[in-house]
């Protein structure tokens, strides 16, 4: 029998199905998938945004697509956990590359990651994003705004990112940063606070914004179904965006990241609440604050391609039913 060629990133021939490269060799998309500049009627687009230009700590975050894509390469081939099937039998999935961002003008970022990600969703079914600081959620729910309206935000984190935005003195633009872009968010209507809810907070902040709280202290003393059922009440049927930050797990599960804070729940747990969630109307997701600088054998890294994994799993799920 011949040994398959690698690099099923470039030699796939459609978007369906398993690669055969071995976890060790290859091109190396998100889990193998084809990579293409064309996504139209893709299912899914997975795409990197490389940006850190907003972080508070430690910097690093513009490593983090390239990181979780590597880690990744270990979930193809098989069924994958716990999804019992191949989530590419029916699901249509690319991996656009990376966004195109220009180094040298950090302050407009921003508004090529909302240009780039309108255009993508004006193709594609779903768009799974791979950061970045979380910074880059806010351009990215302007995007998904524009083509959904007001969206309920699932957030998993251990910072409130509601700080608040001071503007500058000689002209009055907003500052922006990572630990602020749901203040920003809810502030220009993109998010309906009342109807979102964050997981894992371990840190304060000023202000909540309206948006309903599961401190560390709660997620450790709920089952990941008690989890699971309170983001159902809260979201309520709406449309609903997942931002996952990396650092909602404890630093033993997530030490590669920019602002760790211990107390956290592990990969299993919250692994667990997201395979619950599998009947929300999800319309976009990201995966943000992976830093490999600070990571350890890709422990971080396997943890955000698993929770981009998760994604995929849902949405396949849906699609076989559908």
């Amino acid at each position: 029998m011949p040994i398959p060629s690698p690099d099923h990133a470039f030699t796939a021939a459609n978007d369906l199905g398993p690669s055969a490269d071995p976890t060790y060799a290859g091109a190396l998309s998100f889990m193998r998938r084809r990579f293409s500049k064309d996504v139209e009627g893709a299912d899914v687009t997975v795409w990197g945004v490389p940006f850190d230009g907003l972080v508070s700590n430690r910097p690093g975050t513009r490593f983090g697509p390239q990181a979780i894509r590597r880690a990744s390469a270990i979930f193809d081939n098989d069924p994958q956990y716990p999804f019992h099937h191949d989530i590419f039998e029916h699901l249509r999935v690319v991996d656009y590359g990376d966004c195109a961002l220009d180094y040298r003008f950090p302050e407009r970022a921003h508004e090529a990651i909302r240009k780039e990600a309108g255009d993508l969703l004006s193709k594609t079914g779903f768009l799974l994003t791979l950061g970045g600081d979380h910074s880059i959620t806010h351009p990215l729910l302007q995007a998904h705004h524009d083509r959904h309206g007001p969206i309920s935000l699932v957030h998993f984190d251990a910072h409130q990112d509601t700080w608040p935005i001071p503007r500058r003195a000689e002209d009055g633009t907003p500052r922006s940063d990572h630990g602020s872009f749901l203040t920003a968010a809810i502030g220009s209507g993109l998010v309906d606070a009342a109807s979102s809810i964050q997981i894992g907070i371990r840190t304060h902040a000023p202000e909540t914004c309206g948006v309903e709280i599961l401190h560390g202290y709660d997620v450790e003393e709920m089952s990941a179904t008690a989890i699971a059922e309170r983001i159902y009440a809260r979201t309520g049927g709406t449309r609903v965006y997942l931002t996952f930050d990396i650092d909602c797990l404890d630093p033993a599960y997530a030490p590669g990241t920019g602002t760790p804070v211990a107390g956290g729940p592990s990969s299993a747990k919250m692994l667990s609440v997201l395979y619950h969630l599998k009947n929300l109307d999800f319309i976009g997701a990201d995966v943000v604050e992976v830093s490999p600088p600070y990571d350890h054998s890709d422990v971080t890294a396997i943890a955000g391609a698993s929770v981009a994994m998760y994604v995929l799993g849902i949405l396949a799920g849906k699609k076989a039913v559908a």
